[in-house]
């Protein structure tokens, strides 16, 4: 029985294929695609929801997304199948973070609540700028996208599961 999957964490979404080698581009779920440029074996989630492991033969930063290149995948009819899919890591290879650092997996689905507005809804997804990380919370105010930045998010308590936020006016469309 393998339980490694237990500690697997997703890194990337593979959101499509580049050129005929077998490419993968791949969109980093944290934001910072060191992970993957460094990663000598990787997990693949895919689409169908099994899991296998694989080498990367190539790795390289591609307009803000990593080309991934496995052993094995190395022509696009091999790669297009992983489309769709995500590349993990074991939790015990993702480095130490700092203080007011998380991983997306700590913060997928904690409850996002405003100093003036109260409850907004929950954290269904996050997506990378150039400039930061932006939180998608769905709830009573429909889709509110946050800024995360440190003069939005007062505190994140992973033991309640709830993110405290004081956003400025016009960034939540209040309903009447």
């Amino acid at each position: 029985m393998d339980d490694r999957s237990e500690s697997l964490l997703e890194i990337g979404k593979i959101v499509g294929t580049h050129g005929l080698r077998g490419d993968l581009k791949v969109r980093p779920t944290s934001g910072e695609p060191e992970l993957l440029l460094e990663a000598e074996q990787v997990f693949l989630r895919l689409p169908t929801g099994s899991e296998i492991s694989a080498t990367p033969c190539r790795q390289t930063l591609h307009k803000g997304q990593v080309l991934l290149r496995l052993q094995g995948f190395e022509s696009i009819d091999l790669a297009e199948p992983l489309v769709g899919g995500g590349i993990m890591l074991p939790q015990s290879l993702l480095p130490e973070l700092g203080e007011d650092e998380f991983y997306w997996h700590q913060l997928k689905g904690l409850k996002v609540v405003d100093l003036r507005l109260g409850e907004l809804g929950r954290i269904s997804s996050m997506f990378a700028t150039a400039a930061h990380d932006t939180y998608v919370v769905k709830g009573a105010f429909g889709e509110v996208m946050i800024p995360a930045v440190e003069q939005f998010i007062q505190q994140v308590d992973l033991d309640q599961r709830v993110m405290t936020v004081d956003l400025p006016d016009g960034l939540v469309t209040e309903q009447e």
